[in-house]
């Protein structure tokens, strides 16, 4: 299997424009995210898909590969796609699985990567999974920048919400709760059949991508991780997940 990440990254962030250049430990934060993915062995090449030169720019100086895309996309999976089209027509190879993986995550671990992957390692049914991790405390539930996922027993998606969800009043304590990690690793063609497919109501409302395959009837798979990541949405997070990082050689890597 040919198996490559797309980090999608740009620096127009309505909340913190820029990020992807902002310093965590004196490194730009692009550079964590791309280093740490670059350290997964199931992965035969790591790229950054941008629409901008600045991002480039710092990707060649630092030799790290980058793929420039249309400044048009307003969702990540649009440019990852465009980009996997060009990545192939550049090497001449078909790849089969596209790990899409936000450029906001700095604190991602190899190890998250081959969790992902092992579902459609192992059962080509299986077209896109996506990582959870258990919810810590009732501030991050109710965090509307947390995307809460609820499973069934198999681990397939039911729903996903910015909201609490499953309701705290009625004793969620007593339940599972889990939040989204976005490493999300799809079929090729499966990319790109999900980019064709029209946006759905309650992806709209819920402001979560990944709710249109649920609509669409397709099944997403969860995959449960012991610990989770804390993505960079403002400046906020940038000086938090620099001081767990400053306390932790383990989530420094």
């Amino acid at each position: 299997m040919k198996i490559i990440a797309i980090i999608p990254a740009r620096m127009g962030s309505t909340r913190f424009p820029g990020k992807p250049l902002a310093k965590i430990l004196g490194k730009p934060m692009i550079d964590h995210v791309y280093s740490r993915s670059k350290a997964c062995k199931r992965l035969d090449s790591v790229y950054i898909a941008t629409p901008d030169k600045k991002i480039r720019d710092y990707c060649k100086k630092s030799n790290m590969d980058v793929i420039m895309t249309s400044h048009k996309h307003k969702r990540a999976s649009d440019r990852a796609a465009e980009a996997m089209l060009k990545i192939e027509k550049e090497t001449g190879q078909r790849i089969d699985i596209v790990v899409m993986i936000q450029g906001d995550e700095p604190m991602i671990a190899p190890s998250m990567i081959d969790k992902a992957l092992k579902p459609l390692i192992k059962d080509r049914k299986i077209l896109i999974t996506n990582l959870m991790a258990p919810i810590e405390s009732r501030q991050e539930q109710d965090d509307p920048n947390q995307v809460k996922v609820v499973v069934d027993k198999s681990n397939f998606v039911l729903y996903f919400s910015r909201e609490p969800i499953p309701s705290w009043k009625r004793g969620a304590k007593k339940v599972p709760m889990y939040k989204q990690v976005p490493i999300i690793p799809f079929r090729r063609n499966f990319l790109l059949e999900f980019n064709k497919l029209i946006p759905t109501p309650l992806e709209i409302v819920e402001s979560v991508d990944m709710l249109r395959i649920v609509e669409h009837g397709y099944r997403l798979k969860m995959v449960p991780v012991s610990f989770g990541t804390h993505a960079v949405d403002t400046l906020k997070d940038l000086k938090m997940v620099e001081r767990i990082m400053k306390s932790s050689k383990k989530v420094r890597l």
